[in-house]
């Protein structure tokens, strides 16, 4: 099988959540370096994404909506890598064929990875905010700050139903494999490095004059 599959199988080096945040700031300095009108290649990208996952499989039922959804649009996007080179091209084509907000697009498909991105983002900042025993509280700010204003009334009320199965900070901590030490620089290294992926992201739109609302 060609090289297409080292995108569905990135490699992961030391635990998930160092992985995350290597990958990432390697996102970062590539944006940093290629200056105002750089481009992130897609595969790269969808490396970075692949890893993600893992982070939400470990939060339970409540994010089992964002897990789901996550995946299947990483998956679409790392399989548009074998035709397309960047972020930059899948979202021209749909700005010029008009479908960036149809369902299923490959652009509409990139908003809601860059949503579970800054779901992490928010998730990880509420941790690192508080030393409450319980994440119901930090997860259901970041939720309601990220993706509770684009969901339906059910799936905001099976969200809200499923914050009851959270982890316990110190079961994610476990189930991540890292120390209360480790979990922050780590978490912290991610918010740091994701923001400007995030940021590259939206601008891809803003520029196009495609809002946000959606």
């Amino acid at each position: 099988m060609g090289g297409g599959e080292s995108n569905n199988m990135p490699t992961i080096r030391g635990t998930p959540l160092s992985s995350i945040a290597e990958a990432f700031e390697e996102l970062e300095t590539i944006l940093k370096y290629s200056g105002a009108q750089g481009e992130l290649r897609l595969n790269k990208f969808c490396d970075a994404c692949s890893l993600v996952s893992v982070l939400f499989n470990c939060l339970g039922i409540a994010f089992k909506f964002a897990e789901l959804e996550y995946v299947a649009k990483v998956r679409d996007l790392v399989e548009a890598s074998e035709r397309f080179d960047t972020l930059q091209n899948i979202v021209d084509l749909d700005v010029a064929n008009g479908t960036v907000r149809t369902h299923g697009s490959h652009s509409r498909n990139l908003r809601r990875v860059r949503q579970g991105l800054d779901l992490i983002r928010a998730l990880f900042e509420q941790f690192l905010s508080t030393d409450d025993y319980s994440l119901r509280e930090s997860a259901s700010t970041a939720y309601a700050k990220v993706c509770a204003p684009y969901h339906t009334w059910a799936v905001r009320t099976a969200v809200s139903a499923g914050m009851y199965a959270l982890p316990t900070r110190e079961q994610l901590v476990l189930k991540l494999n890292e120390t209360d030490e480790s979990v922050e620089k780590r978490m912290r290294r991610y918010i740091k490095a994701s923001l400007p992926v995030i940021d590259y992201i939206d601008k891809l739109y803003i520029t196009r004059n495609i809002t946000l609302d959606w």
